[in-house]
Parts: C-alpha cells; structure tokens; sequence
C-alpha cells in the first residue's frame, strides 16, 4: 500500500462482499421457488425476494466501484485521500441506505420499477452520497496536481452515472412513459457508462499486471469512450422495440448494443501478448485471472449472448423470457462482478497482513468455482429459455403449464447456482480470515515493472 488513507477501500469492499453473499443467497432462493410448495410464499414470496436479488447487485456493484475508486485514484494521483473522514460517513450513509431499502422491500415499501424501487427519500440519500464521493474524488485529484487518462474515463463514467440517475428521480403517472424513462438510467449505466468505469479498472490492472505500456492503454481507453458513446447511447434503442417508437431503431438498437465490450476485449488482449512477448509477470496472478476473465466473460454475456437475442427478428419472441436472464446473469458478472473482484485481489495482499501476493489456494478455487457455476447457470437459463419460448409463444400453452414443463431446467439452475455460491463464499472467506492492516508492497505499486510506479515501461 503506498498510501495509508487507501485502507479506507477495505471497508467498501467488505461491505459489498457481504452485499454480494446476500444477493447471492436471495436468487438461490428465488430459483428454488419455480421447483415445488414455497414454505415461505407468505413471509417472502418470489416478487420480494427476486427485487431484493436484484437490487442488491446494484447496491454491492456500486459499493465496489466507490472502494476500487479510492484505492486507484490515491495510487494514479500519487496522493493521500482528500478526506478520509467524509469517506468514512459516506459509507455509513450508504449503508444505512442499502440495509433500510431491503428491509423496506419485505413489507412492499418501493416503486415498483424494476432496479429502482428505491422510494423517493433513499434516492435522495443516494445522490447525497454520490456528491460526497464525487466531491472526495474530485478533490483528491486537484490537489494532487496529476491527472491521468485513465482517472479521467473513470471520472466521466462516475460523474454520468450520478448525472443518468435523474430520471429514476422522476414520478410517471403513464406506466409506459415510465418503463421509456427507465432505460435511460438502466441501460445507460450498464451498457453505457459503466463500461467506461469497467474500462478505466481494467486498463489500471493491466498497466500494473502486465508490464503493459500506459500509452497505449490509454489510447484503448479512447476506443471504449467513443464507442460507449455510440453504441451505448444508440443501443438504448433495443428496449424500445414494442412501445411505439419508429421501426428504424429496431436494426440500429440490436446491431449496435452488441459492439460494446469488443474493445474491452482488444485492450486485454493486447495486454496478455504484451506480457507474454515480454516474460515479464506480475507475483499477483489471481488479480489477473480476474482482469482477464472480466475481459473475457464480459463479451461472452454481453456481447455474444447479448447479440444472440437482441434482434427484432429474435426479440419478439425472447423478450420477457428465461432468455433475458441468461443474457443478464452473464453479462452483470462478466463485466462489472468480476472487474471488482479483480481490483479486490489485486488490493487485497497491501490491505491485509496476509504474505500471500500471488493469491491463496482458496481464491483459485474460488475463481474456478464462480466461473464454472455461472457458465452452468447460463447454460441452464439458455435451455429453459428456449423451451418456453417454443411451448409458451409458438405453440401456445399456457405459462404455468410451461413452466412445468421445464422444471428440469431449474434443478440444474439451482445445482450450478449452488457451485457459484460456494465459489462466492469461498472468496468472501478468503477475503475476511486476514486481518486488516496496512503493509508497503511491490504489489501494489507495480515496482516489478518500473523503477518508479510512475514510469511506464514499454514492453515489445
């Protein structure tokens, strides 16, 4: 650790690692309710636990964004926290916010709008705390005096994020004017500025995981910007199918929704040649199995099963179907989980007084474990999917008799989902059984491949 206020990541990122157990435990839960009797149908019925599934992902998502946030901007400013104190309740508030939402949720207290049922007093908690962050951020890189590409994309995707969140401020009496309004907000985060958020991690671990020239890095970063800002903003056009809107978005909505993480993928790509071209390797390679696989698993959901459904042609019998969820589950944890995951692993050794830089054996296989149960849980959403859109939409029975039908499908969903929650909880044990606790390291500083962390070296 080069800078003591970057302790402050380690309780951002404890909090969403138990954000994440819990959002893992409410979609086990939810899926083993489509297997038979619900003994909780009363206390926790499947629209409670599935909007506590749900929303937890944003908020334990959100969480590991701000504690990346911190530990990079300290390190790429060369600089102590503007105020770790206000980091601090930032995160109180942020807390409080999250817990008193999902208990709020088991008693029907929310909006209804899926991935914004926050009421109107927790969104406005919400923009109070993304100010103070923005704020803290802002700051620490003003003082600094140093201002990197790579801070920047990240600040743009932050800062338009917090803008893109307006929206969900708004009341619609019109159901369908509010359904339009959503996906600016939803899909403009996630297949839009979050990626720049996604691209500015991943570039920062590959500089210092790679030997990657910083340079060129950076000038990916430019890529992703340009296409964040074409393909994410036109692709909107893809939840706009069915409501009335001019046919000439159909082709540009599903055409263009899928060029997002190509080059997420290209800068990683480069990034690995780059390494092995050199033979220069950084001790933490768990960190990278997790930069590489976000890379990769992001234009796995993202990009190819995103493309797989999201023609018109194809759309209008997959929409609102099992479909949509394979796409979902693949693409969330590919692109945005695992980034997180890998700015944990690559924090993780210079936060606690653990000596294991290149990674525990507990963290490979939670590795192993979430990739393999989440490649199974998509495989299984994939089959279902299509069953109930042959049984359901083409052939014409009924949904519950459908779902019957395809129950097979859930038993392997809940058989992988169970191999995915045991790799969770192996990396949240990995994580939490070292005690906390500031230590200098190489690792952190990405000595290995320069004299000075502030000197790039080309590789090549």
């Amino acid at each position: 650790m080069r800078y003591k206020s970057q302790s402050v990541a380690y309780w951002y990122f404890a909090l969403a690692l138990i954000l994440f157990g819990l959002q893992i435990v409410f979609g086990l839960l939810s899926a083993t309710k489509y297997l038979g009797p619900d003994p909780l149908l009363n206390i926790m019925p499947f629209d409670v636990t599935k909007t506590i599934h749900t929303n937890l992902l944003i908020v334990w998502l959100l969480t590991g964004f701000m504690g990346a946030t911190y530990w990079m901007v300290s390190d790429e400013s060369r600089s102590e926290i503007y105020s770790v104190k206000l980091a601090y309740i930032q995160l109180g508030l942020w807390a409080v916010m999250g817990v008193s939402a999902v208990v709020g949720y088991f008693f029907r207290y929310g909006t209804g709008n899926k991935f914004l049922e926050q009421p109107l007093p927790h969104k406005i908690v919400i923009v109070i705390v993304m100010l103070m962050f923005l704020y803290n951020v802002a700051m620490t890189i003003k003082r600094s005096g140093r201002f990197t590409t790579t801070e920047g994309v990240l600040l743009l995707g932050l800062g338009s994020s917090a803008v893109l969140y307006l929206p969900a401020l708004l009341h619609y009496e019109n159901y369908i004017v509010s359904i339009y309004y959503r996906w600016w907000t939803i899909h403009l985060w996630v297949e839009g500025v979050w990626e720049m958020i996604q691209a500015a991690f991943l570039a920062y671990l590959l500089i210092r995981l790679s030997g990657a020239d910083r340079e060129v890095m950076e000038k990916w970063l430019y890529v992703i910007v340009g296409l964040v800002f074409i393909a994410g903003i036109l692709g909107t056009a893809h939840h706009y199918y069915w409501i009335g809107v001019p046919t000439y978005w159909l082709p540009l909505g599903g055409f263009f929704s899928a060029l997002e993480p190509l080059a997420l993928l290209g800068m990683a790509m480069y990034a690995y040649s780059a390494m092995r071209r050199s033979g220069v390797k950084h001790p933490n390679n768990l960190a990278l199995h997790w930069t590489l696989g976000s890379a990769i698993f992001g234009l796995f959901g993202a990009g190819l099963l995103g493309l797989a459904h999201t023609f018109p042609d194809i759309n209008k019998w997959t929409h609102g179907t099992l479909i949509t969820a394979m796409h979902g589950h693949a693409a969330f944890y590919g692109a945005y989980a695992m980034i997180v995951l890998a700015m944990i692993s690559y924090a993780m050794p210079s936060m606690t007084r653990t000596p294991h830089e290149r990674g525990t054996s507990v963290g490979y296989w939670a590795f192993w474990l979430q990739i393999s149960g989440m490649f199974g849980m998509t495989l299984s959403f994939a089959t279902a999917g299509i069953g109930q859109v042959y049984l359901e939409r083409v052939l014409g029975i009924g949904y519950l008799d459908v779902q019957l039908k395809i129950q097979i499908h859930f038993v392997m969903l809940v058989a992988c989902g169970s191999l995915f929650a045991t790799g969770v909880g192996l990396f949240i044990y990995d994580f939490f059984r070292h005690i906390p606790g500031s230590r200098t390291s190489d690792a952190a500083t990405g000595a290995p491949f320069a004299a000075s962390p502030a000197t790039s070296t080309r590789v090549g």
